[in-house]
């Protein structure tokens, strides 16, 4: 009778003490294991997908979500809304149009030149539809980088918003030369090279395209190009294939969003994060966009109430611009309850949740090319993901020690590179495998190659190099700590110092260029400097290396400080030059600040500085 009891007794104590241990040895266990079944599903969908016969791509999925949901708003823009059938017509009536030209081959690579508007979609959708791969243009650039993106990715064809205009006349005859045929979202346009499309549109049928026309494509493919390294002076073009915008689909349902969500969209469609997160992740779940042109934080709030917006994208800035918005009384008064995105300090997240209330934000860690990321799903403040056995078994990445000095991986007698402890910053590195490919950029191998590293942990291996340094703790959490290398982040763009210099150097008075990010307080990122020697006989013109820089990079690329080295050797080591930043109290060579109200490049000052650092001056 006892054995019975005492068994019962055990059991039953058993049910109380374990969920407690549990929760203090292991308090992330349950989390994790609905992290790993979600990763296995996402798997298991993806392997499905990949068997289907004719080829699954993310336009199938499109044309299956609208056959089940025909009259679901799938965009709002302003005062307009689209269903996912309004969506397929209107990409059909776009495709059928370019079809009709004689300036278009269905399945050539074609640029896309514009803003935030739901044309750019629709386009996007039409020329998936006639097997075309996409190259998503900066809609900032101008000029050589412009230029340069076509012979990034040999495209063909150019379709640009009508407020662009005027850029791409500033390009033509080079463009002429190419044979590139342009296209307008215009009902006319009288300059010589350049056809109207939107009146072609208006007059096209909306019937579906035949499938022979993609049926050309693989998984291999390119889907589309989108380019990184902040498109400052000589773009990369990153390689998206279909096989990888594929995997794309569940970035959103992995994390809980459902087809019941209305999704806020406000990232440029150029960039990684609003292409593939804000219109490829609504594709899969059946989610409404809601599509701004550009973020703005003061109707941001508003916006969300107005649309009834449940998700929120960000990267790091956002969030710090919204914290920085004068506080109101209905700043809680939402339905957000999920914010997804990247780059956000931990004091800002802080501030975050204390004034707009009990929003989930789920930061993630990825890169448009690379072949690893992370999720924190468990919400801890500062990580960019926790680390776990599963994972590193699918998608095999290690930290290693890095020399930041030198700007390489620290390897041993061996000339095998040093796994970081933990605890200890290191170089993220991925296996480049057949579940994790590294495709590089577009006719660009020595870039390409650049970012492969060899003989890693045994001769012969191969990893991606990720340029950024990161550190997991005891707990098994991941952080983001710094970039290396030859780019920084500013302003949400990563920008490529090397690429940066080289359109210095091209003024008539600067001999050599050293460019770096440098960071200033209460801002993500680090803002571009540049250490510059002057070539001998003659002068540093202020306001002629302004009218350089603003030709030919976008706002965020330009280099806010320029640091004119008189004294010393110029081959300074970067890390010094970063260390020193722009202080004139500490720096005895001439310092200039790029001033927009007077067009040129102005002497920095003490209190200038002060200003900056104090935060009474904004960057």
């Amino acid at each position: 009778f006892l054995c019975p009891m005492f068994v019962l007794s055990v059991f039953l104590a058993s049910l109380v003490i374990i969920p407690f241990a549990l929760k203090t040895f292991s308090p992330y266990l349950w989390m994790d294991i609905l992290y790993i079944a979600d990763l296995v599903r996402i798997m298991v969908k993806f392997v499905s997908r990949r068997r289907r016969r004719p080829l699954f791509f993310v336009l199938d999925r499109f044309l299956e979500q609208t056959a089940a949901h025909p009259d679901k708003r799938f965009i709002v823009f302003e005062n307009e809304s689209y269903s996912f059938m309004d969506a397929d017509r209107r990409s059909n009536k776009i495709a059928n149009a370019l079809q009709a030209s004689s300036k278009y081959e269905p399945g050539c690579t074609v640029a896309l030149f514009m803003g935030n508007e739901p044309a750019y979609m629709f386009t996007w959708l039409a020329l998936a539809k006639l097997g075309s791969p996409v190259a998503l243009l900066n809609h900032n650039i101008r000029s050589k980088s412009l230029l340069h993106c076509f012979s990034c990715c040999n495209a063909q064809v150019l379709i640009a918003a009508a407020e662009l205009k005027g850029a791409v006349e500033e390009v033509l005859p080079s463009l002429r030369e190419q044979g590139v045929s342009i296209f307008l979202m215009a009902k006319e346009c009288d300059t010589p090279g350049i056809d109207s499309l939107t009146d072609q549109v208006e007059k096209a049928s909306d019937s579906p395209l035949p499938h022979s026309l993609r049926s050309h494509i693989t998984f291999k493919t390119p889907a589309v190009y989108i380019y990184t390294s902040g498109t400052t002076g000589l773009p990369k073009a990153a390689v998206v294939n279909h096989n990888r915008l594929l995997i794309a689909l569940a970035v959103l349902s992995s994390n809980g969003v459902t087809s019941d969500d209305n999704l806020y969209l406000n990232l440029p469609l150029y960039h990684t994060a609003g292409f593939i997160v804000g219109f490829i992740g609504p594709i899969e779940t059946g989610s409404t966009i809601i599509l701004r042109r550009k973020f703005s934080a003061s109707q941001f709030w508003d916006d969300c109430r107005k649309y009834n917006v449940t998700v929120v994208q960000y990267i790091g800035e956002v969030l710090r611009y919204l914290c920085s918005t004068p506080k109101r009384d209905n700043d809680k008064d939402h339905k957000v309850r999920l914010a997804f995105g990247n780059g956000v300090r931990a004091e800002i997240w802080r501030e975050f949740l204390h004034r707009f209330g009990n929003i989930e934000v789920r930061e993630f860690y990825a890169s448009t090319e690379g072949n690893v990321g992370f999720v924190n799903y468990v919400g801890k403040i500062g990580a960019v993901g926790r680390v776990n056995f599963i994972h590193r078994k699918l998608f095999p990445y290690t930290l290693i020690k890095y020399d930041t000095e030198r700007d390489e991986p620290v390897r041993d007698a061996n000339g095998f590179c040093i796994e970081s402890a933990k605890g200890e910053t290191g170089l993220l590195v991925s296996k480049i495998t057949d579940l994790a490919p590294f495709v590089g950029y577009a006719q660009n191998e020595q870039q390409t190659e650049k970012k492969r590293l060899r003989n890693v942990l045994k001769k012969g291996d191969l990893y991606f190099n990720s340029g950024d340094l990161l550190r997991i703790d005891k707990d098994n959490f991941i952080y983001f700590q710094d970039r290396v290398g030859d780019t920084f982040r500013w302003k949400g763009e990563n920008v490529a110092t090397t690429e940066v210099a080289d359109i210095l150097t091209l003024a008539d008075c600067i001999k050599e260029a050293n460019v770096y990010g440098v960071q200033i307080p209460g801002h993500e990122g680090r803002v571009g400097m540049a250490a510059v020697a002057v070539k001998e006989g003659a002068q540093f013109d202020p306001s002629k290396i302004f009218s350089h820089v603003v030709s030919y990079l976008p706002s965020y690329a330009r280099p806010r400080f320029i640091r004119l080295q008189v004294t010393g050797t110029f081959k300074q080591l970067k890390v010094q030059l970063v260390k020193e930043g722009f202080d004139p109290g500490c720096i005895q060579d001439p310092l200039y600040i790029l001033d927009d109200q007077v067009k040129s490049y102005t002497p920095m000052t003490a209190q200038i500085y002060n200003s900056i650092v104090t935060g009474g001056m904004k960057l």
